[in-house]
């Protein structure tokens, strides 16, 4: 399977279960603290942390890699609807939100990031 293929598989899945959770989220919450895209977010830096670390092993790792890390946690994650989110909590003059947003997003994200690769540590 050519490498393309790898990561469009991956973002086949990814990209459908990051629009599910933000739907999810608004609809279960009815808040304006964006918790799908969060959710996203913390999920993929988990996901890609375990990948980063596990998937070292030659051929293997690389398509795993590909499949996972790029296509699949790339497409899962999102910078450009935190950003947006950012923007639109700033302009709704949110901006204690929208900081906590931002604080809790790269702090979950850098731990959690962390946790994926002490789990992969773990299991490996």
């Amino acid at each position: 399977m050519t490498d393309w293929l790898l990561v469009l598989a991956g973002g086949l899945v990814g990209a459908p279960l990051r629009y599910l959770l933000g739907v999810d989220a608004k609809f279960r919450l009815h808040t304006a603290f964006p918790w799908g895209t969060f959710a996203a977010n913390a999920g993929a830096a988990l996901i890609l942390g375990f990948v980063a670390e596990a998937a070292t092993d030659g051929e293997l790792g690389t398509r795993l890699n590909l499949l996972l890390a790029t296509g699949f946690c790339g497409a899962l994650s999102t910078w450009s609807t935190l950003s947006y989110e950012l923007l639109t909590l700033t302009s709704a003059r949110r901006v204690g939100l929208a900081a906590g947003y931002l604080l809790l997003t790269v702090c979950a994200g850098v731990g959690l990031s962390f946790a994926g690769a002490a789990v992969a540590n773990a299991v490996f």
